[in-house]
This record gives structure tokens, C-alpha cells and sequence, in this order.
């Protein structure tokens, strides 16, 4: 994933009535505009405009259908930002948390004698 990618991902996330949008297309593969539009109070093209926005961060998938334009939610995005940020800072905290655990099980140590060295 690119920057320009990235960025289209973080500003199509940026708006609650996108994010909303999402959630309702993951939630309903298969729809179309036409069936989502009652759970919002901005007009047609307002939605059209919020769901290219979608389509352009690749997080929704629309396949024409004759005159109908189902919708299916695309993971993909979210699991590369995922990977970028979420690997590295698991990593770390998976450490700490293991000598915290390590720590706290010594016999020798009560939790009143647990000083910050020994948690970090």
C-alpha cells in the first residue's frame, strides 16, 4: 500500500456517515445504495458522494448487475494498515506484558515490592 492509498483509506475513515456507511455494507453484503439510503437523512447524491469515496480507498467493491450495483465490504485496506502499525507495537507490548507476568510470578516479590524497573 502506497502513501496516496493510505491517505484515501484515512479520509474515507475520517467522515462518521462513511464510517457508518461501511459498517452497514459490511453488515448487508450484497446491497445496493438504494436499499441503505433510508438509514441516512442526506440526500441520494450526498450518499453517491460518501460511497465514491469508499470505492475509491478500495473499502467497498460495487459490481454492476444489470441496472443494480451491489456492494460488498473489502477488508483488505484495514488489514494492511493493520499490519503496518499493529505488528510492530504487538510485538513490544507482548514483551512487556511477559515480563510483567515474570515479575509478578517471582516468589521472592510481593506486589508491594514491585517497583517500575522490574514492570518495564
Amino acid at each position: 500500500m502506497n502513501e496516496q492509498q493510505l491517505d484515501q483509506v484515512f479520509l474515507a475513515l475520517a467522515n462518521s456517515s462513511r464510517r457508518l456507511l461501511l459498517d452497514l455494507i459490511a453488515a448487508r453484503p450484497g446491497c445496493t445504495l438504494s436499499q441503505l439510503q433510508a438509514e441516512f437523512s442526506i440526500s441520494r447524491i450526498g450518499l453517491m458522494k460518501h460511497l465514491q469515496v469508499l470505492l475509491d480507498a478500495g473499502l467497498v467493491m460495487a459490481q454492476k448487475q444489470g441496472r443494480e450495483r451491489p456492494l460488498y465490504f473489502n477488508p483488505v485496506p484495514l488489514q494492511q494498515i493493520h499490519q503496518r502499525w499493529g505488528d510492530q507495537y504487538r510485538d513490544f507490548w507482548a514483551s512487556q506484558l511477559l515480563r510483567l507476568k515474570a515479575a509478578v510470578e517471582q516468589p521472592e516479590h510481593t506486589t508491594t515490592e514491585l517497583t517500575t524497573k522490574d514492570l518495564l
